[in-house]
């Protein structure tokens, strides 16, 4: 297969991309984004995201019944490494329904300064993570997309893969401010797109970043190591959660972790179904031998 064959076999066709692009249009303001969001930008980001996506991920979604029209935050597990994850969800909500729409997915402060992916993110939809930033896109009714999880849930070491780490409060209070429903979600077949990986944590206390994971793919087969496998993916969606009402007055944080912890296990529920009727993929077996083999020491 030439180069070419292979940029069109992972690549998503025009008429679809331009099916996408035709109601964004219709939906989005014309105007400025405050974040940098360019919907002309679609039709760019869809050819190679979706490609992925589509072709190389196979990825599937079910419960997209559960997705209507209005906006909802996105609370999903996060995974892989890298995050993919976050390119995924955001394809499904783009390729996947009827009226298509922009997922404004909270990021990490550090990966707003990484150069060009950083700018390429915004321009995508993505948004600094921070509580002001996601009120403003509530109140604008856009639905948002958020990983409780932060960075803890991305970089898990192999023995931790798909074990759901503690949930932050910070979404569900600013659900409740804006009374918005929130959509649970899980992706399951990210953490085989890198299955052996380890956690330097204190290399990545010593960098200040969030983690430092690495696999024996990368750094030491060189660029070709950092590339994902193609593991297939399976994106589960959950109805949508409606606020306590009777929280919306006065709560405590006591409240509102109850609350959290709701949510957490409906995205765990999701994904243990999710495991056990996911694809056979080779690394998997790599994973769950080497998770075998420490546990018994």
């Amino acid at each position: 297969m030439n180069f070419n064959k292979l940029i069109n076999k992972f690549t998503l066709p025009e008429k679809e991309i331009n099916r996408v692009y035709n109601l964004l249009s219709d939906r989005y303001s014309k105007k400025p984004d405050p974040w940098g969001l360019k919907v002309d930008n679609t039709r760019k980001s869809l050819k190679i995201a979706g490609g992925l996506y589509r072709n190389y991920f196979n990825t599937r979604v079910f419960g997209k019944e559960n997705i209507t029209d209005e906006n909802y935050i996105v609370v999903s597990n996060h995974s892989g490494q890298i995050p993919f994850d976050g390119m995924i969800l955001s394809c499904a909500f783009l390729l996947e329904l009827d009226q298509p729409r922009i997922l404004r997915t909270m990021v990490e402060r550090f990966v707003t300064t990484i150069p060009f992916f950083s700018s390429f993110i915004s321009e995508s939809g993505g948004v600094l993570g921070d509580r002001s930033n996601c009120l403003e896109l509530l109140k604008r009714k856009e639905s948002v997309l958020v990983f409780p999880e932060g960075a803890k849930g991305i970089a898990k070491g192999t023995t931790e893969f798909y074990k759901l780490q503690n949930f932050t409060r910070g979404f569900y209070k600013l659900a409740l401010k804006q009374n918005t429903k929130i959509l649970p979600v899980c992706v399951v077949g990210a953490e085989e797109f890198y299955p052996l990986v380890h956690n330097f944590k204190s290399i990545a206390k010593m960098l200040k970043i969030p983690a430092f994971p690495m696999t024996p793919f990368f750094p030491f087969a060189g660029v070709a190591g950092a590339l994902p496998l193609p593991s297939p993916v399976d994106v589960h969606i959950g109805k949508p959660i409606e606020v306590n009402q009777d929280l919306v007055t006065k709560y405590s944080d006591e409240d509102i972790d109850n609350e959290v912890e709701k949510v957490k296990n409906e995205i765990k529920t999701l994904l243990d179904n999710g495991l056990q009727n996911r694809r056979p993929f080779w690394a998997t077996k790599i994973t769950e031998s080497f998770q075998e083999k420490s546990k018994n020491g």
